[in-house]
């Protein structure tokens, strides 16, 4: 049965859905969880695939659909991405890429590779990600987020989360994460936000 639901992972959907190019026909969400974001994505995509390596979430995913189904348009698949030719995942099949929350889970520039090799040229890849505090500044925009937070999760009713999504704590600072996006991603636009997330977006040529 579909639900909605708020943490700060999902208050940046819309920060990914603005950034779906007009005429989108394939996305791709990597790390989908129980499908949330791609049911979002369907709305404004011809073709969508949630695509999570845990079993759970998958299953979830499928479960959590209006109709107890996904609709013709939406595809959810069991994978690791990172291995896209043994599941089906084809290599610059996708207009659009969408990851949040996920990429702090394994290797930094493995990942992003992988994302630019499942992209179609002329494509569109949007992140949101976490990040290590390391330095003085880090903490104190860290500190001017508690209380929007607060705000936040009372106004929607607390934070929560699927049941049985797995959780890591990011290895990589801020700027570690910004200086390989901007190596690995050229002219990306890297921000960073106030909820402890930063945007990634890049579009391939």
């Amino acid at each position: 049965m579909s639900r909605t639901y708020w943490n700060h992972n999902v208050h940046y959907h819309p920060l990914v859905l603005d950034a779906v190019p007009d005429g989108c026909g394939t996305a791709l969400d990597i790390g989908c969880g129980d499908g949330l974001l791609a049911r979002k994505l369907a709305g404004r995509v011809a073709s969508v695939t949630g695509v999570d390596r845990s079993a759970e979430m998958v299953r979830l995913a499928r479960a959590s659909e209006p109709h107890g189904a996904p609709p013709p348009h939406v595809t959810y698949v069991e994978a690791d991405f990172l291995a896209p030719s043994a599941h089906r995942l084809p290599e610059g099949g996708y207009d659009f890429i969408s990851a949040v929350a996920v990429v702090h889970h394994m290797e930094f520039a493995e990942a992003v590779r992988a994302m630019v090799r499942l992209l179609a040229p002329g494509g569109r890849l949007a992140i949101v990600g976490l990040a290590r505090n390391r330095t003085p500044l880090d903490w104190v925009i860290s500190g001017a987020g508690v209380p929007v937070a607060r705000s936040r999760a009372r106004r929607n009713g607390g934070k929560t989360h699927p049941d049985g999504m797995p959780l890591q704590t990011p290895g990589m600072s801020w700027g570690q994460v910004r200086r390989e996006a901007r190596r690995l991603l050229p002219g990306c636009r890297f921000r960073r936000h106030l909820l402890w997330r930063y945007s990634l977006v890049w579009d391939k040529v």
